[in-house]
């Protein structure tokens, strides 16, 4: 057993989380061996439960019919409540200031509603140059929606450190220098690329200060890092649940609304499950919204995309997030000192050297360039070894704590050094 091999059995036969693994279907490639799978920020697996609990509601809707939303172990009527408490404890939120529903992108507009207010004084948004293309669109479309110029009143923060992150006092520094002009802030916890882990309390403390808005895209923060929202006084936030949320390809996504905001007259697209739900089924003509982040809801609750959030969301809570958080700083912070220790010349990394700068991806540039760095992303993705790719020259190795092993990470560094000893660089 080589050396690298033999430190991965070693910490991993003294991981206390190890058994959560078995909690997961880990597929396996055309020689019966499990992948090495590092692409839990694109697409997390899926839990072992989920089957059955799907299978559950689809009895239930052949059995009950319409009577489903009242009868049976989860009645659909409440079924949105049931992953609630889980929810919050993910977010670091009261249980009041979060709600699945929608989609990512759906959620940051009903929320822009609500908190982009423009003025012709105040009508610009900060956001992060290189920011996810769902979200600049978003962005730029809102502003122009108010009749303002994306061209002047959208500002994108551009990176000022060497690998292309961006430093706190360069957020701070913008935020203040644009203060006056600007609506809000809407930043990333995690930024998809880099991933750059965000201060959210010290970011929203300085939008604050100068009188924005704070928002956050967690697509790539929940599951992923504590978010603390409540305690970060985040005014909003969005995200979804297929990546660290284990809850399937499309999920339901998730939003949080400050409680500070429950009983908010601010305006907002209104839907039926929004409303009060004393007086819902009164039918009546007036909008009274339902207090807290339930107020944002649109429709009745999609059970069949719940059921796999509530499976997955019970194993957070099993594991604990601070356990999560720390296991995931050992693999990742290993994963990191192999790279530099094995493959310096090969990758170099793009992420934050802190702990508390990153979640558990790792960005990893390679240095012989585009070509090169499709050869190797294709030889790993042979040997069993799914990260995923990023333009131009880039591939993102997630281990989920949840599922993922210091062997895995070993396998990961033995094929990019075999890939190194078979001549791949020499092709870039």
């Amino acid at each position: 057993m080589n050396p690298i091999d033999k430190q991965a059995q070693q910490r991993d036969g003294a991981d206390p989380l190890a058994p959560f693994r078995e909690q997961f279907l880990i597929p396996r490639g055309d020689d019966g061996r499990d992948w090495a799978y590092f692409c839990g920020n694109s697409l997390g697996l899926q839990p072992r439960a989920v089957s059955a609990a799907l299978a559950h509601e689809l009895r239930c809707w052949g059995e009950l019919a319409v009577e489903g939303h009242f009868k049976g172990e989860l009645p659909w009527m409440d079924y949105h409540e049931f992953v609630r408490d889980d929810l919050a404890l993910v977010a670091g939120a009261k249980p009041c200031e979060v709600v699945a529903m929608n989609s990512l992108s759906t959620n940051l507009h009903l929320l822009m509603v609500s908190f982009y207010r423009p003025t012709k004084q105040r009508p610009a948004i900060l956001i992060e140059a290189g920011a996810f293309p769902s979200d600049r669109y978003a962005v730029e479309s809102q502003i122009r929606f108010h009749g303002f110029d994306p061209a002047s009143d959208l500002i994108e923060l551009e990176p000022d450190e060497p690998a292309g992150t961006i430093s706190d006092a360069a957020i701070a520094r913008a935020i203040a220098g644009h203060g006056e002009r600007l609506a809000l802030v809407l930043m990333p916890g995690v930024q998809y690329r880099s991933g750059q882990r965000f201060d959210l309390a010290a970011i929203t403390a300085q939008a604050h200060a100068v009188g924005a808005i704070a928002g956050f895209d967690l697509a790539h923060g929940f599951g992923n890092v504590p978010l603390d929202l409540h305690d970060a006084g985040a005014d909003f936030a969005v995200w979804c649940h297929y990546k660290y949320g284990n809850a399937g390809p499309g999920a339901v996504a998730g939003a949080f609304v400050h409680e500070r905001h429950a009983d908010s007259d601010r305006p907002r697209f209104a839907g039926w499950w929004g409303h009060d739900r004393e007086t819902r089924f009164q039918m009546g003509p007036d909008f009274v919204p339902a207090r807290g982040a339930d107020g944002w809801q649109l429709s009745n609750p999609p059970i069949l995309a719940l059921a796999p959030l509530r499976v997955s969301l019970q194993l957070f809570r099993q594991a604990g997030m601070d356990r999560l958080r720390e296991k995931s700083i050992a693999l990742t912070g290993w994963l990191a000192e192999q790279v530099v220790n094995e493959l310096d010349d090969v990758l170099e990394i793009v992420t934050p050297a802190e702990s508390h700068r990153r979640g558990a991806q790792l960005s990893l540039r390679v240095r012989a360039g585009r070509e090169a760095g499709r050869e190797l992303f294709g030889f790993l993705a042979g040997q069993g070894i799914i990260g995923d790719w990023r333009e131009p020259d880039v591939i993102r190795i997630s281990p989920v704590p949840l599922y993922n092993t210091h062997a895995d990470i070993a396998r990961f560094i033995e094929a990019v050094a075999q890939w190194r000893r078979q001549g791949g660089q020499r092709n870039g």
